[in-house]
Protein backbone atom coordinates (compact mmCIF):
# COMPACT_ATOMS: atom_id res chain seq x y z
CA UNK A 1 0.00 0.00 0.00
CA UNK A 2 1.18 3.64 -0.69
CA UNK A 3 1.84 6.10 1.41
CA UNK A 4 -0.41 8.39 -0.59
CA UNK A 5 -2.95 5.90 -0.20
CA UNK A 6 -2.37 5.80 3.72
CA UNK A 7 -2.21 9.52 3.59
CA UNK A 8 -5.60 9.53 2.39
CA UNK A 9 -7.30 7.20 5.23
CA UNK A 10 -5.50 8.63 7.60
CA UNK A 11 -7.06 11.89 6.23
CA UNK A 12 -10.74 10.89 6.15
CA UNK A 13 -10.03 9.73 10.02
CA UNK A 14 -8.98 12.72 11.34
CA UNK A 15 -10.85 14.23 14.11
CA UNK A 16 -11.99 17.17 11.88
CA UNK A 17 -13.19 15.29 8.77
CA UNK A 18 -14.78 12.39 11.17
CA UNK A 19 -16.60 15.37 13.06
CA UNK A 20 -17.50 16.73 9.49
CA UNK A 21 -18.94 13.19 8.29
CA UNK A 22 -21.16 12.89 11.54
CA UNK A 23 -22.60 16.31 11.19
CA UNK A 24 -23.36 15.78 7.24
CA UNK A 25 -25.33 12.62 7.80
CA UNK A 26 -27.36 13.86 10.70
CA UNK A 27 -28.17 16.91 8.52
CA UNK A 28 -28.73 14.68 5.60
CA UNK A 29 -31.24 13.23 7.72
CA UNK A 30 -33.03 15.81 8.48
CA UNK A 31 -33.24 16.93 5.17
CA UNK A 32 -34.29 13.78 3.99
CA UNK A 33 -37.10 13.57 6.42
CA UNK A 34 -39.07 16.99 5.89
CA UNK A 35 -40.93 16.64 2.76
CA UNK A 36 -39.85 18.69 -0.13
CA UNK A 37 -36.19 19.71 1.39
CA UNK A 38 -34.17 17.31 -1.16
CA UNK A 39 -30.56 15.87 -0.98
CA UNK A 40 -29.47 18.06 -3.73
CA UNK A 41 -30.88 20.83 -1.75
CA UNK A 42 -28.96 19.86 1.81
CA UNK A 43 -25.55 19.31 -0.61
CA UNK A 44 -25.96 22.56 -2.72
CA UNK A 45 -26.67 24.40 0.47
CA UNK A 46 -23.64 23.25 2.63
CA UNK A 47 -20.93 23.91 -0.31
CA UNK A 48 -20.61 27.74 0.05
CA UNK A 49 -19.44 26.17 3.56
CA UNK A 50 -16.98 24.45 2.40
CA UNK A 51 -14.72 26.56 0.01
CA UNK A 52 -11.57 27.19 2.73
CA UNK A 53 -12.23 23.38 3.95
CA UNK A 54 -9.33 20.86 2.84
CA UNK A 55 -10.91 18.72 0.02
CA UNK A 56 -11.07 15.51 2.01
CA UNK A 57 -13.28 17.60 5.21
CA UNK A 58 -15.34 19.26 2.56
CA UNK A 59 -16.45 15.94 0.91
CA UNK A 60 -16.71 14.15 3.99
CA UNK A 61 -19.63 16.60 4.94
CA UNK A 62 -21.22 16.82 1.43
CA UNK A 63 -21.30 12.89 1.24
CA UNK A 64 -22.91 12.54 4.82
CA UNK A 65 -25.27 15.05 4.28
CA UNK A 66 -25.83 13.21 0.39
CA UNK A 67 -26.36 9.26 2.25
CA UNK A 68 -28.36 10.60 5.24
CA UNK A 69 -30.70 12.53 2.67
CA UNK A 70 -31.19 9.71 0.94
CA UNK A 71 -31.52 6.97 3.82
CA UNK A 72 -34.38 9.43 5.62
CA UNK A 73 -36.70 9.80 2.90
CA UNK A 74 -37.81 6.49 3.21
CA UNK A 75 -38.46 6.81 7.59
CA UNK A 76 -41.26 9.60 6.44
CA UNK A 77 -42.66 7.25 3.95
CA UNK A 78 -42.97 4.14 5.88
CA UNK A 79 -44.66 6.08 9.30
CA UNK A 80 -46.45 8.26 7.52
CA UNK A 81 -46.94 7.49 3.67
CA UNK A 82 -45.21 10.39 3.08
CA UNK A 83 -42.16 10.30 0.87
CA UNK A 84 -39.13 12.90 2.29
CA UNK A 85 -37.92 12.79 -0.83
CA UNK A 86 -38.80 11.23 -4.44
CA UNK A 87 -35.63 8.26 -4.14
CA UNK A 88 -38.33 7.05 -1.31
CA UNK A 89 -41.10 6.30 -3.31
CA UNK A 90 -40.74 2.94 -3.50
CA UNK A 91 -40.54 3.09 0.73
CA UNK A 92 -44.07 3.51 -0.48
CA UNK A 93 -44.79 -0.36 -1.29
CA UNK A 94 -44.38 -1.95 2.01
CA UNK A 95 -43.86 0.62 4.73
CA UNK A 96 -46.99 2.04 5.35
CA UNK A 97 -48.17 -1.54 5.54
CA UNK A 98 -45.71 -2.42 7.88
CA UNK A 99 -46.51 0.61 10.64
CA UNK A 100 -50.44 -0.27 10.02
CA UNK A 101 -49.38 -4.52 11.43
CA UNK A 102 -47.70 -2.76 14.36
CA UNK A 103 -44.12 -3.16 12.79
CA UNK A 104 -42.85 0.48 12.24
CA UNK A 105 -40.01 -0.06 14.36
CA UNK A 106 -39.06 -3.62 12.43
CA UNK A 107 -39.73 -1.31 9.01
CA UNK A 108 -36.97 1.20 10.17
CA UNK A 109 -34.29 -1.26 11.52
CA UNK A 110 -34.28 -2.84 7.89
CA UNK A 111 -34.19 0.32 6.23
CA UNK A 112 -31.19 1.29 8.00
CA UNK A 113 -29.54 -2.06 7.82
CA UNK A 114 -30.18 -2.48 4.48
CA UNK A 115 -29.17 1.06 3.56
CA UNK A 116 -25.94 1.27 4.87
CA UNK A 117 -25.37 -2.63 3.61
CA UNK A 118 -26.29 -1.03 -0.18
CA UNK A 119 -24.13 1.79 0.42
CA UNK A 120 -21.28 -0.07 1.58
CA UNK A 121 -21.91 -2.34 -1.34
CA UNK A 122 -21.45 0.52 -3.86
CA UNK A 123 -18.65 1.84 -1.66
CA UNK A 124 -16.64 -0.88 -2.21
CA UNK A 125 -17.62 -1.10 -6.06
CA UNK A 126 -16.84 2.48 -6.46
CA UNK A 127 -12.76 1.57 -4.82
CA UNK A 128 -12.40 -1.75 -7.06
CA UNK A 129 -14.03 -1.29 -9.97
CA UNK A 130 -14.97 2.08 -11.19
CA UNK A 131 -13.51 2.40 -13.90
CA UNK A 132 -14.65 -0.91 -15.32
CA UNK A 133 -18.04 -0.49 -14.62
CA UNK A 134 -18.09 3.34 -15.63
CA UNK A 135 -16.59 2.17 -19.21
CA UNK A 136 -19.62 -0.87 -19.44
CA UNK A 137 -22.31 2.73 -18.34
CA UNK A 138 -20.59 4.81 -21.27
CA UNK A 139 -22.25 2.41 -24.06
CA UNK A 140 -25.39 3.54 -23.35
CA UNK A 141 -27.16 5.37 -26.05
CA UNK A 142 -30.19 6.27 -27.17
CA UNK A 143 -31.51 2.71 -27.62
CA UNK A 144 -30.20 1.31 -24.37
CA UNK A 145 -31.91 4.19 -22.11
CA UNK A 146 -35.00 3.37 -24.12
CA UNK A 147 -34.89 0.07 -23.21
CA UNK A 148 -34.15 0.28 -19.77
CA UNK A 149 -36.98 2.53 -19.41
CA UNK A 150 -38.95 0.13 -21.11
CA UNK A 151 -38.23 -2.93 -18.92
CA UNK A 152 -39.01 -0.67 -16.08
CA UNK A 153 -42.60 -0.04 -17.13
CA UNK A 154 -43.30 -3.89 -16.80
CA UNK A 155 -43.10 -3.17 -13.79
CA UNK A 156 -45.99 -1.52 -12.75
CA UNK A 157 -47.49 -5.13 -12.65
CA UNK A 158 -44.84 -5.82 -9.59
CA UNK A 159 -46.82 -2.57 -8.07
CA UNK A 160 -50.40 -2.60 -9.34
CA UNK A 161 -51.32 -4.84 -6.28
CA UNK A 162 -54.38 -7.25 -6.89
CA UNK A 163 -55.28 -5.72 -9.89
CA UNK A 164 -53.55 -5.70 -13.01
CA UNK A 165 -56.28 -3.78 -14.95
CA UNK A 166 -56.57 -0.68 -12.36
CA UNK A 167 -52.54 -0.94 -12.34
CA UNK A 168 -52.45 -0.35 -15.92
CA UNK A 169 -55.23 2.45 -15.80
CA UNK A 170 -53.15 4.24 -13.27
CA UNK A 171 -49.74 3.92 -15.18
CA UNK A 172 -51.68 5.30 -18.50
CA UNK A 173 -52.92 8.41 -16.28
CA UNK A 174 -49.13 9.09 -15.27
CA UNK A 175 -47.77 8.71 -18.87
CA UNK A 176 -50.76 11.20 -19.65
CA UNK A 177 -49.66 13.55 -16.93
CA UNK A 178 -45.68 13.04 -18.26
CA UNK A 179 -46.40 14.50 -21.38
CA UNK A 180 -47.62 18.30 -20.16
CA UNK A 181 -44.84 20.26 -20.82
CA UNK A 182 -42.29 20.82 -24.07
CA UNK A 183 -41.81 18.35 -26.96
CA UNK A 184 -38.31 16.67 -25.42
CA UNK A 185 -37.20 16.90 -29.60
CA UNK A 186 -39.29 19.74 -31.24
CA UNK A 187 -39.85 22.14 -28.21
CA UNK A 188 -43.16 22.05 -29.13
CA UNK A 189 -45.95 22.72 -25.96
CA UNK A 190 -48.16 19.92 -25.30
CA UNK A 191 -51.17 20.66 -22.82
CA UNK A 192 -49.11 23.42 -21.21
CA UNK A 193 -52.70 26.04 -21.88
CA UNK A 194 -50.10 28.73 -22.16
CA UNK A 195 -48.82 28.58 -18.32
CA UNK A 196 -45.15 29.46 -18.78
CA UNK A 197 -45.08 27.36 -15.38
CA UNK A 198 -45.86 23.70 -17.23
CA UNK A 199 -43.49 24.65 -19.83
CA UNK A 200 -41.00 22.25 -17.83
CA UNK A 201 -43.35 19.43 -17.42
CA UNK A 202 -44.73 18.78 -13.68
CA UNK A 203 -42.39 18.94 -11.12
CA UNK A 204 -41.84 15.41 -9.70
CA UNK A 205 -41.91 16.00 -5.81
CA UNK A 206 -44.81 18.49 -5.34
CA UNK A 207 -46.76 15.90 -7.63
CA UNK A 208 -45.20 12.93 -4.93
CA UNK A 209 -46.07 15.37 -1.89
CA UNK A 210 -49.80 15.66 -3.32
CA UNK A 211 -50.30 12.28 -4.59
CA UNK A 212 -48.97 10.59 -1.11
CA UNK A 213 -49.30 12.97 1.67
CA UNK A 214 -52.00 15.47 1.02
CA UNK A 215 -54.35 12.32 -0.10
CA UNK A 216 -53.62 11.05 2.74
CA UNK A 217 -54.41 13.57 5.01
CA UNK A 218 -58.02 14.14 2.76
CA UNK A 219 -58.57 10.40 3.64
CA UNK A 220 -57.76 10.73 7.33
CA UNK A 221 -60.42 13.46 7.68
CA UNK A 222 -63.32 12.18 6.16
CA UNK A 223 -63.04 8.88 8.70
CA UNK A 224 -65.24 9.67 11.31
CA UNK A 225 -63.70 8.34 14.24
CA UNK A 226 -59.77 9.49 15.59
CA UNK A 227 -57.64 6.60 15.21
CA UNK A 228 -55.57 6.40 19.02
CA UNK A 229 -52.22 5.80 17.89
CA UNK A 230 -49.92 3.15 20.22
CA UNK A 231 -46.70 3.72 20.37
CA UNK A 232 -46.07 -0.13 22.56
CA UNK A 233 -47.39 -2.01 19.55
CA UNK A 234 -45.08 -0.61 17.07
CA UNK A 235 -41.75 -2.09 19.46
CA UNK A 236 -41.69 -5.29 17.55
CA UNK A 237 -37.35 -5.15 16.35
CA UNK A 238 -35.98 -7.01 13.18
CA UNK A 239 -35.33 -10.91 14.02
CA UNK A 240 -32.14 -12.33 13.25
CA UNK A 241 -33.97 -14.70 10.82
CA UNK A 242 -35.42 -12.05 8.80
CA UNK A 243 -32.13 -10.62 8.14
CA UNK A 244 -30.43 -14.00 7.73
CA UNK A 245 -32.75 -14.74 4.65
CA UNK A 246 -32.61 -11.65 3.14
CA UNK A 247 -28.55 -11.45 2.49
CA UNK A 248 -28.85 -12.73 -1.24
CA UNK A 249 -31.46 -10.40 -2.02
CA UNK A 250 -29.12 -7.21 -0.17
CA UNK A 251 -26.33 -8.43 -2.62
CA UNK A 252 -28.71 -8.54 -5.41
CA UNK A 253 -30.66 -4.92 -4.77
CA UNK A 254 -27.44 -3.58 -3.80
CA UNK A 255 -25.99 -4.90 -6.97
CA UNK A 256 -28.71 -3.44 -8.99
CA UNK A 257 -28.51 -0.31 -7.44
CA UNK A 258 -25.14 0.29 -8.04
CA UNK A 259 -25.47 -0.67 -11.56
CA UNK A 260 -28.24 1.73 -12.46
CA UNK A 261 -27.11 4.49 -10.24
CA UNK A 262 -24.17 4.47 -12.58
CA UNK A 263 -26.55 5.03 -15.56
CA UNK A 264 -26.78 9.14 -16.12
CA UNK A 265 -29.79 10.32 -15.59
CA UNK A 266 -31.36 6.84 -14.03
CA UNK A 267 -31.96 7.19 -10.87
CA UNK A 268 -32.62 5.88 -7.26
CA UNK A 269 -36.56 5.77 -7.74
CA UNK A 270 -35.61 3.70 -10.66
CA UNK A 271 -33.46 1.05 -8.91
CA UNK A 272 -35.25 0.79 -5.88
CA UNK A 273 -38.66 -0.08 -8.43
CA UNK A 274 -36.23 -2.63 -10.35
CA UNK A 275 -34.95 -4.35 -7.30
CA UNK A 276 -37.70 -4.75 -5.84
CA UNK A 277 -39.55 -6.15 -8.80
CA UNK A 278 -36.94 -8.95 -9.24
CA UNK A 279 -37.03 -9.48 -5.19
CA UNK A 280 -41.01 -10.03 -5.78
CA UNK A 281 -40.31 -12.32 -9.16
CA UNK A 282 -37.55 -14.24 -7.15
CA UNK A 283 -40.07 -14.66 -4.23
CA UNK A 284 -42.21 -17.86 -3.83
CA UNK A 285 -44.89 -16.05 -2.08
CA UNK A 286 -45.45 -12.88 -4.24
CA UNK A 287 -48.63 -12.79 -2.75
CA UNK A 288 -47.37 -10.98 0.23
CA UNK A 289 -46.08 -8.19 -1.55
CA UNK A 290 -47.56 -4.87 -0.94
CA UNK A 291 -49.13 -6.25 2.25
CA UNK A 292 -46.15 -5.43 4.55
CA UNK A 293 -43.54 -7.27 3.77
CA UNK A 294 -40.14 -6.75 5.01
CA UNK A 295 -38.46 -9.06 2.20
CA UNK A 296 -39.34 -6.09 -0.22
CA UNK A 297 -38.50 -3.24 2.30
CA UNK A 298 -34.88 -4.91 2.11
CA UNK A 299 -35.08 -5.29 -1.65
CA UNK A 300 -36.26 -1.15 -2.34
CA UNK A 301 -33.89 0.26 0.62
CA UNK A 302 -30.64 -0.98 -0.36
CA UNK A 303 -30.94 -0.37 -4.09
CA UNK A 304 -32.22 3.09 -3.49
CA UNK A 305 -28.91 3.94 -1.35
CA UNK A 306 -26.42 1.80 -3.58
CA UNK A 307 -27.07 4.16 -6.28
CA UNK A 308 -25.29 6.91 -4.04
CA UNK A 309 -21.41 5.14 -4.29
CA UNK A 310 -22.63 3.77 -8.03
CA UNK A 311 -23.72 7.58 -8.98
CA UNK A 312 -20.16 8.44 -7.95
CA UNK A 313 -18.71 6.22 -10.36
CA UNK A 314 -18.77 7.64 -13.76
CA UNK A 315 -18.51 11.33 -11.69
CA UNK A 316 -15.16 10.56 -10.75
CA UNK A 317 -14.16 8.76 -13.44
CA UNK A 318 -15.46 10.47 -16.29
CA UNK A 319 -16.77 13.66 -15.27
CA UNK A 320 -20.06 13.04 -16.03
CA UNK A 321 -22.94 13.03 -13.36
CA UNK A 322 -24.92 9.97 -12.29
CA UNK A 323 -27.37 12.18 -11.05
CA UNK A 324 -28.53 15.63 -9.93
CA UNK A 325 -26.80 15.60 -6.51
CA UNK A 326 -23.78 14.38 -8.34
CA UNK A 327 -24.28 17.20 -10.98
CA UNK A 328 -24.11 19.91 -8.08
CA UNK A 329 -20.88 17.47 -6.43
CA UNK A 330 -19.01 18.32 -9.86
CA UNK A 331 -19.41 21.86 -8.81
CA UNK A 332 -17.82 21.08 -5.34
CA UNK A 333 -15.28 18.82 -7.31
CA UNK A 334 -14.01 22.03 -9.60
CA UNK A 335 -14.50 24.57 -6.75
CA UNK A 336 -11.64 22.25 -4.68
CA UNK A 337 -9.57 23.05 -7.94
CA UNK A 338 -9.97 18.74 -8.98
CA UNK A 339 -10.72 17.97 -12.26
CA UNK A 340 -12.50 14.75 -12.86
CA UNK A 341 -11.39 12.42 -15.32
CA UNK A 342 -9.09 9.58 -15.60
CA UNK A 343 -5.99 11.65 -14.05
CA UNK A 344 -7.79 12.30 -10.89
CA UNK A 345 -6.92 8.70 -9.15
CA UNK A 346 -3.38 8.82 -10.64
CA UNK A 347 -3.01 13.00 -9.58
CA UNK A 348 -4.67 12.97 -6.51
CA UNK A 349 -4.47 9.56 -4.68
CA UNK A 350 -4.47 10.24 -1.42
CA UNK A 351 -7.28 12.93 -1.68
CA UNK A 352 -9.63 10.06 -3.57
CA UNK A 353 -8.69 7.42 -1.30
CA UNK A 354 -9.62 10.01 1.33
CA UNK A 355 -13.09 10.54 0.04
CA UNK A 356 -13.86 6.73 -0.11
CA UNK A 357 -12.69 6.02 3.00
CA UNK A 358 -15.05 9.52 3.72
CA UNK A 359 -18.52 7.85 1.89
CA UNK A 360 -17.45 4.07 4.52
CA UNK A 361 -17.74 5.91 7.38
CA UNK A 362 -20.96 8.05 6.78
CA UNK A 363 -22.41 4.71 5.62
CA UNK A 364 -21.15 3.50 9.28
CA UNK A 365 -22.48 6.24 10.88
CA UNK A 366 -25.82 6.14 8.98
CA UNK A 367 -25.90 2.43 10.68
CA UNK A 368 -25.38 4.21 14.20
CA UNK A 369 -27.55 6.97 14.18
CA UNK A 370 -30.65 4.94 12.26
CA UNK A 371 -30.70 2.31 14.60
CA UNK A 372 -30.61 4.54 17.49
CA UNK A 373 -33.56 6.30 15.97
CA UNK A 374 -35.75 3.73 15.17
CA UNK A 375 -36.73 3.88 18.71
CA UNK A 376 -37.18 7.30 18.28
CA UNK A 377 -38.53 8.24 15.29
CA UNK A 378 -42.27 5.32 15.73
CA UNK A 379 -43.13 7.95 18.48
CA UNK A 380 -44.23 10.27 16.03
CA UNK A 381 -47.08 7.71 15.54
CA UNK A 382 -48.04 8.86 19.33
CA UNK A 383 -48.66 12.28 18.10
CA UNK A 384 -52.82 12.96 18.46
CA UNK A 385 -54.01 13.05 14.51
CA UNK A 386 -55.84 16.76 14.91
CA UNK A 387 -51.70 18.09 15.46
CA UNK A 388 -50.14 15.82 13.25
CA UNK A 389 -52.46 16.45 10.25
CA UNK A 390 -51.73 20.12 10.37
CA UNK A 391 -48.59 19.59 10.81
CA UNK A 392 -47.91 17.36 7.75
CA UNK A 393 -50.07 19.63 5.60
CA UNK A 394 -47.75 22.88 6.46
CA UNK A 395 -44.13 21.01 5.82
CA UNK A 396 -45.53 19.90 2.61
CA UNK A 397 -46.58 23.39 1.32
CA UNK A 398 -43.30 24.75 2.66
CA UNK A 399 -41.52 21.79 0.90
CA UNK A 400 -43.12 21.90 -2.44
CA UNK A 401 -42.48 25.65 -2.28
CA UNK A 402 -38.86 25.23 -1.45
CA UNK A 403 -38.07 23.71 -5.09
CA UNK A 404 -38.47 26.51 -6.99
CA UNK A 405 -39.50 29.23 -4.62
CA UNK A 406 -43.09 29.05 -6.65
CA UNK A 407 -46.40 28.83 -5.35
CA UNK A 408 -47.28 27.51 -8.19
CA UNK A 409 -45.90 24.24 -6.77
CA UNK A 410 -48.01 24.46 -3.85
CA UNK A 411 -50.89 24.64 -6.35
CA UNK A 412 -49.39 21.60 -8.11
CA UNK A 413 -49.08 19.65 -4.80
CA UNK A 414 -52.86 20.21 -4.17
CA UNK A 415 -54.31 19.16 -7.07
CA UNK A 416 -52.22 16.16 -7.09
CA UNK A 417 -53.55 15.20 -3.52
CA UNK A 418 -56.94 15.74 -4.82
CA UNK A 419 -56.46 13.63 -7.83
CA UNK A 420 -54.56 10.61 -5.58
CA UNK A 421 -57.56 11.09 -2.85
CA UNK A 422 -59.84 10.39 -5.80
CA UNK A 423 -58.12 8.20 -7.35
CA UNK A 424 -57.55 6.19 -3.89
CA UNK A 425 -61.42 6.16 -3.59
CA UNK A 426 -61.77 4.64 -6.87
CA UNK A 427 -59.03 1.74 -5.95
CA UNK A 428 -57.10 2.77 -8.19
CA UNK A 429 -52.99 1.87 -7.21
CA UNK A 430 -50.43 5.37 -6.46
CA UNK A 431 -47.49 3.52 -7.45
CA UNK A 432 -47.78 2.97 -11.23
CA UNK A 433 -48.73 6.49 -11.23
CA UNK A 434 -45.92 7.60 -10.05
CA UNK A 435 -43.13 4.78 -11.98
CA UNK A 436 -44.98 5.95 -15.15
CA UNK A 437 -44.29 10.10 -14.68
CA UNK A 438 -40.53 9.16 -13.80
CA UNK A 439 -39.70 6.68 -16.37
CA UNK A 440 -41.84 8.68 -19.19
CA UNK A 441 -39.07 11.35 -20.04
CA UNK A 442 -36.27 8.78 -20.04
CA UNK A 443 -38.68 6.65 -22.39
CA UNK A 444 -39.51 9.12 -24.89
CA UNK A 445 -37.03 11.46 -25.61
CA UNK A 446 -34.48 8.17 -26.06
CA UNK A 447 -36.97 6.07 -28.27
CA UNK A 448 -36.94 9.70 -30.21
CA UNK A 449 -33.05 10.06 -30.46
CA UNK A 450 -32.98 6.42 -31.75
CA UNK A 451 -35.73 6.79 -34.30
CA UNK A 452 -33.25 10.16 -35.27
CA UNK A 453 -30.04 8.39 -35.34
CA UNK A 454 -31.42 5.18 -37.25
CA UNK A 455 -33.33 6.67 -39.91
CA UNK A 456 -36.95 5.64 -38.53
CA UNK A 457 -35.22 1.88 -38.55
CA UNK A 458 -36.95 0.32 -35.40
CA UNK A 459 -34.60 -2.95 -35.76
CA UNK A 460 -31.58 -0.60 -33.88
CA UNK A 461 -33.13 -1.65 -30.52
CA UNK A 462 -32.27 -4.98 -31.53
CA UNK A 463 -29.32 -4.69 -33.35
CA UNK A 464 -27.47 -3.31 -29.95
CA UNK A 465 -26.22 -5.89 -27.48
CA UNK A 466 -27.43 -4.01 -24.12
CA UNK A 467 -30.86 -3.44 -25.38
CA UNK A 468 -31.83 -6.09 -26.90
CA UNK A 469 -31.26 -8.40 -23.73
CA UNK A 470 -33.34 -5.72 -21.98
CA UNK A 471 -35.82 -5.85 -24.91
CA UNK A 472 -35.81 -9.50 -24.51
CA UNK A 473 -36.02 -9.92 -20.13
CA UNK A 474 -38.84 -7.39 -20.66
CA UNK A 475 -40.73 -9.85 -23.15
CA UNK A 476 -40.17 -12.52 -20.92
CA UNK A 477 -41.98 -10.38 -17.68
CA UNK A 478 -44.78 -9.53 -20.32
CA UNK A 479 -45.17 -13.43 -21.21
CA UNK A 480 -44.70 -14.25 -17.77
CA UNK A 481 -47.54 -11.74 -16.25
CA UNK A 482 -50.06 -12.99 -18.97
CA UNK A 483 -49.40 -16.53 -17.87
CA UNK A 484 -50.42 -16.13 -14.15
CA UNK A 485 -53.31 -13.64 -15.65
CA UNK A 486 -54.64 -16.46 -16.83
CA UNK A 487 -54.22 -18.66 -14.60
CA UNK A 488 -55.91 -16.41 -11.63
CA UNK A 489 -58.82 -15.94 -13.83
CA UNK A 490 -59.10 -19.82 -13.88
CA UNK A 491 -58.90 -20.27 -10.52
CA UNK A 492 -61.51 -17.47 -10.19
CA UNK A 493 -63.75 -19.42 -12.65
CA UNK A 494 -63.08 -22.56 -10.75
CA UNK A 495 -63.82 -21.79 -7.31
CA UNK A 496 -66.89 -19.52 -8.81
Amino acid sequence: MSTEIIDGILSAFAPLAILATALGVMMGIIFGVLPGLTATMGVALLIPLTFDMPPVIAFSALLGVYIGAVYAGSITATLIGTPGTAAAAAALLEGPALTKKGQAKKALTMTTIASSFGGLFSCLALILIAPTLANIALQFGPPEYFALAFFGLSIVASVSGQSLIRGVIAGLIGLFIATIGLDPVNGINRFTFNNPNLLNGVEIVPALIGLFAISEVLKRLEESEVVESKVKSFAEGLKLNELKKNVINLFRSSAIGTFIGIIPAAGSGIAAFVAYNEKKRASKHKEKFGKGNIDGMASTESANSAVTGGALIPLLTFGIPGDVITAVMLGALMIQGLTPGPTLFTDNVSVMYGIFFALILANIFLLIFGLMGTRIFPKILNVPENILMPVIVVLCVVGSFSINNSFFDVLVMFIFGIIGYLMVKMKLPLPPMLLAIILLPLLESNFRRAMVLSGNDITIFLTRPISMIFIIITALVAIGIIIREIRQTREEIKNG
